[in-house]
């Protein structure tokens, strides 16, 4: 076989077709040129391509040449036979390449320690469990194109945004860990789908609040010894957030503090720590009652043994009272009456657990103001309890 070009003559040639030989030749343009090399197979002519001029060389196109002709010598067609070879490749590939809903599970538990309780409490998981596993979770991670995560979320990008957005942040945030592990995927696809998606305009709603001039009403309406009526009453003396109010347990309460444990508070575990909270008079009443009742948890479940109960219980109890604020509301019922009623605003956020310095100021100021809140939760509860409405400074 007599070679015809050389390097230099491929370099110089205007557009058009380089035979070199042996069924090789160049088809060449003005931004560069693609090698192919021409045979015969079953007295069939086919034309096998070999690559862009600009990333093969003359010297690897005729090697390439002389590779596929001892296959086509061997009585194998060529183009089949590369062909069953990058599917055989594709195969192994697919083979080591996990699943999204592997890849998944292997995130959330390198992922998890960091979240209050490891993730549960919060239903990290949750958005992807229900919107996204389901129909992408057989995929393998390196499949899965941005088209794909659009159609997943679509029906729900307008009608239930901010769970779509959930989902949608808990799957970038996938993608980036596993190719930080080494997995074969584009955390740009995340990015592209919600281009697709597009803006939403969705109004956050706030959660209802009991209007603070109401309170007092509530809390009387709900004398009892139930548990859902002493937790709510808990909750509107301490102006903690139901996760930490419902688990509260005997051995966190010493000497007028209850320390609710940094798992129940909000924050990513490792960011928060545990929060003392003063008890005046009218919190210690409940202690006493609960102690009648059970001697681990304040607010025990009756139909889970050693247990304590749910937010679905406060929800129902507050149904029953036909009332509409939401049990995180009393937080907002509290915040609205300490600035009606000038309580000092820098212990009222403190009261709600809020960081009221930058970093640096904390780490020099780390007083958690403890004595200063309870003077201020005093009046709180008088006010609500109706025991000493002249404590209370309504704003002239």
């Amino acid at each position: 076989m007599k070679n015809k070009l050389s390097a230099l003559a491929v370099r110089n040639a205007k557009p058009g077709r380089l035979f070199d030989g042996g069924g090789l030749f160049l088809i060449k343009t003005q931004a560069g040129g693609n090698w192919i090399w021409r045979y015969s197979y079953l007295k069939r002519v086919r034309e096998m391509g070999l690559g862009p001029l600009g990333a093969v060389s003359l010297s690897d196109a005729r090697k390439a040449r002389d590779t596929w002709a001892s296959v086509l010598a061997m009585g194998q067609d060529p183009i089949a036979e590369r062909e069953r070879q990058r599917e055989a490749e594709r195969a192994a590939r697919e083979k080591d390449a996990p699943t999204l809903a592997e890849v998944a599970d292997v995130v959330f538990e390198s992922h998890k320690a960091s979240l209050r309780g490891d993730g549960d409490r919060g239903k990290w998981f949750s958005p992807l469990r229900v919107h996204i596993i389901p129909k992408l979770g057989a995929m393998r991670i390196s499949e899965i194109h941005q088209t794909d995560i659009a159609a997943t979320l679509r029906p729900i990008w307008k009608t239930k945004h901010p769970t779509a957005n959930k989902a949608w942040q808990r799957l970038r945030f996938i993608f980036q860990q596993a190719e930080l592990m080494g997995y074969d995927c584009k955390p740009f696809v995340a990015d592209a789908a919600r281009v697709m998606l597009g803006k939403v305009d969705h109004q956050t709603e706030n959660v209802a609040a009991t209007p603070w001039q109401e309170v007092p009403a509530l809390y009387q309406a709900l004398d009892g010894m139930s548990s859902p009526k002493l937790c709510l009453r808990w909750m509107i003396l301490t102006c903690v957030r139901s996760a930490g109010c419902l688990g509260a347990r005997f051995d966190e309460i010493a000497d007028g503090v209850w320390t609710v444990p940094a798992d129940r508070i909000k924050g990513m575990r490792g960011s928060v720590q545990d929060f003392r909270v003063p008890l005046g008079a009218e919190a210690m009443k409940i202690v006493e009652i609960a102690r009648t009742v059970d001697d681990t948890y304040l607010f025990p479940s009756y139909r889970k043994r050693g247990g304590n109960i749910t937010e679905a219980a406060l929800r129902k109890e507050l149904a029953a009272q036909k009332e509409a604020g939401r049990p995180h509301g009393f937080r907002t019922s509290f915040r609205t009456w300490a600035e009606e009623t000038d309580q000092p605003w820098d212990v009222s956020e403190t009261i709600l657990g809020h960081q009221i310095k930058g970093r640096v100021e904390r780490a020099y100021a780390r007083s958690d103001l403890l004595d200063r809140r309870r003077i201020v939760m005093d009046r709180w509860a008088s006010f609500v309890s109706g025991t000493g409405a002249d404590i209370v400074r309504i704003r002239g």
